[in-house]
C-alpha cells in the first residue's frame, strides 16, 4: 500500500508529463490510501486546469469517470481530532500549507504512525519535503509539479 496525494492521482486522471511515471508507480502497487478530502482537491485542481483551458470538455468527463473508479476502490483516512490536532502540529514544523498538512496528518495515520514504513506517492516538492522530513519514503523521489 501507498499513500497518495491529489498531486501524484492528477496525471492519472490527465494526460501530462509526469502520467507515464505515476502510472508506473500505480502499477507497481495499486493499493491507495489517501486523506478523506483527497476527491475534493483532485476536483479542484481539474476544475482549475478546464477553466485554465489546458483541458479539453471530453477530457473532463474521462478524468471524473476515473477519479469515480479510483474513490470506489481507495481506502479513505477519515477526518478525527488527532488528525486535526497532528496537521496543526505539522503547520508549525513544516512550510506547509493547511490542506497540505491535512494530507500529510492523514498520510501518518495510515502509516499508523510509523512513516518510514509507508510510500508516500506525491509530485508536490514542498509536500514532498515535509512528508520525507517526517520519515516517509518519497515516491517518485524527485517531485516535480504542484498541481
Amino acid at each position: 500500500m501507498r499513500f497518495w496525494d491529489s498531486s501524484a492521482i492528477i496525471p492519472l486522471l490527465i494526460d501530462e508529463p509526469t502520467t507515464t511515471g505515476m502510472q508506473a508507480v500505480f502499477v507497481d502497487d495499486s493499493e491507495m490510501s489517501v486523506w478523506w478530502g483527497t476527491s475534493v482537491e483532485c476536483a479542484s485542481a481539474l476544475a482549475r486546469k478546464r477553466r485554465e483551458s489546458r483541458i479539453p470538455g471530453h477530457a473532463m468527463e474521462t478524468a471524473y469517470l476515473r477519479l469515480a473508479a479510483f474513490q470506489r476502490r481507495w481506502s479513505e483516512i477519515e477526518p478525527e481530532l488527532s488528525l486535526r490536532d497532528n496537521a496543526t502540529r505539522l503547520l508549525q514544523a513544516h512550510d506547509l500549507r493547511a490542506a497540505d498538512a491535512l494530507q500529510l496528518a492523514a498520510a501518518l495515520v495510515a502509516a499508523e504512525g510509523a512513516p518510514h514504513t509507508l510510500d508516500f506517492a506525491c509530485l508536490d516538492t514542498r509536500l514532498s519535503m515535509a512528508a520525507q522530513g517526517e520519515g516517509f519514503r518519497i515516491t517518485p523521489e524527485n517531485p516535480v509539479s504542484r498541481t
